[in-house]
């Protein structure tokens, strides 16, 4: 069997979690549609988009399982993190197009998504919190960088074209404002990309239970523009040349969160 994650620890106090990256369906694949099975709303590439992280001694948390399987980045309740929007659930039914995600009758009951919960999600979460309290304990406190990226065409969240840079951070609830100012500087000084923070994405479950600053916790969420780096259409080529122009921009910016210091 598959891992449920791939866990490298670092040697710094930064903390990078990427639970959108996965692509194994493992046995729910047989129950999927052929759509589904192209894990089209994966969050492709982020590992090798994010090839410079050993340099600063980064611990990264990356997803094996898609997210088709069980949304690492949602409640575990089911409720929803953006009230009064199209959202999808836990356990996904449909893909961000609104196509089935089983054939029919196949999608997960009660039951099954509480299974999944328990062998896919919880191990996954289990792994980030005690990441979270090592780092803590070592250093003080603890950076969390919630990788993601998206199509920037989907009319089913937002109307038009996404900015390239979408940092959340839970409408400044996450972490320090000093930090969240120094990370959206570092970005904003690449004239060549668009970016927002706060704006259609906010922070999802991640950003928002584990950012915690009183308690020495700072998590931003950075919903990257998949144009920015790799072909939106299938098979979803990752693109070398844009990658090596946008990278320099995400490094900025986790070494922005790396200079920062609790007391500033």
């Amino acid at each position: 069997m598959i891992d449920r994650y791939t866990l490298t620890r670092g040697t710094s106090p930064l903390i990078i979690s990427m639970p959108h990256s996965g692509v194994e369906l493992g046995p729910f694949a047989a129950l999927m549609t052929d759509t589904a099975r192209l894990n089209t709303d994966c969050d492709w590439h982020l590992p090798r988009l994010y090839s410079f992280l050993p340099a600063l001694g980064a611990t990264v948390l990356q997803a094996n399982y898609s997210r088709y399987v069980v949304d690492l980045n949602r409640d575990p309740s089911g409720k929803s993190l953006y009230a009064g929007q199209n959202v999808t659930e836990l356990c996904p039914t449909t893909t961000f197009d609104e196509a089935p995600i089983y054939e029919k009758g196949r999608a997960p009951n009660s039951d099954e998504v509480l299974d999944r919960v328990d062998a896919y999600w919880m191990p996954y979460h289990d792994a980030l919190n005690a990441e979270i309290q090592r780092v803590r304990n070592q250093f003080g406190y603890a950076l969390l960088w919630d990788a993601h990226s998206i199509r920037s065409q989907v009319p089913r969240f937002f109307e038009g074209h996404l900015p390239d840079f979408n940092i959340g951070t839970n409408e400044g609830k996450s972490c320090a404002a000093s930090l969240a100012e120094s990370v959206v500087d570092a970005i904003g000084q690449n004239t060549s990309y668009s970016s927002v923070h706060n704006g259609r994405f906010k922070g999802g479950y991640i950003t928002r239970q584990y950012g915690q600053p009183e308690r020495g916790v700072h998590a931003v969420q950075l919903e990257l523009s998949q144009t920015t780096y790799m072909d939106e259409n299938y098979p979803y080529a990752f693109l070398p040349e844009k990658a090596k122009a946008v990278r320099p921009v995400i490094l900025a910016a986790l070494e922005a969160m790396l200079n920062w210091q609790p007391h500033s």
